[in-house]
Parts: C-alpha cells; sequence; structure tokens
C-alpha cells in the first residue's frame, strides 16, 4: 500500500479483530523505531568516547575494543535501572 491508499483507509469499516492486529502492528513498528533509536544514539556515544579515528587495517585496538564493550554494558546497566526504576513507580501507583 503506498501512502495515498492509507490515507483513504476507513478504519471505522474494520472488525474489532482487524482494528487490534493494526493496533499491534503500529506499536510494534513503535517499537523497533525505539530500539533503533537507541542502537543509533549507543553507537554515538560509545565510538566518541572509544574509537580515536578509522580503526587501521580494518580491527579495533584492544584498548579500543575493551572500552567499546564496557561502555555498552554501562549503557545496558543504566538503561535496566531506569527501567527497574518506572517499573517500581507504576507499582506505586505514580
Amino acid at each position: 500500500m503506498d501512502s495515498s491508499s492509507l490515507s483513504n483507509l476507513d478504519i471505522s469499516k474494520l472488525s474489532d479483530a482487524d482494528k487490534r492486529d493494526l493496533q499491534q502492528q503500529v506499536n510494534n513498528e513503535m517499537q523497533k523505531a525505539k530500539l533503533n533509536e537507541a542502537i543509533h544514539t549507543l553507537t554515538d556515544i560509545c565510538w566518541t568516547k572509544c574509537i580515536s579515528g578509522a580503526p587501521s587495517s580494518g580491527k579495533l585496538s584492544s584498548k579500543e575494543e575493551s572500552c567499546a564493550s564496557n561502555c555498552v554494558e554501562r549503557f545496558m546497566d543504566a538503561n535496566t535501572a531506569v527501567l527497574r526504576h518506572l517499573q517500581v513507580m507504576q507499582g506505586e501507583g505514580m
């Protein structure tokens, strides 16, 4: 479907099951977009922090590789901590 056929789509004519399926597909696409954004952010942060110039011979130095690995781990730890905190807040009704 191109964008012109999507703009002419009358959602009110969809069955409830089709509406749920469509909503799930939209949610899935939004999650993919958020994941892609997080990956790009992580790549930018860790590359800037750890990689000095273009990798020679197509490989990272052991120092760069270690730094990048630690950067990714810290990023994941921080995201996990934030998610846990948000889950606790939701449980408390905030």
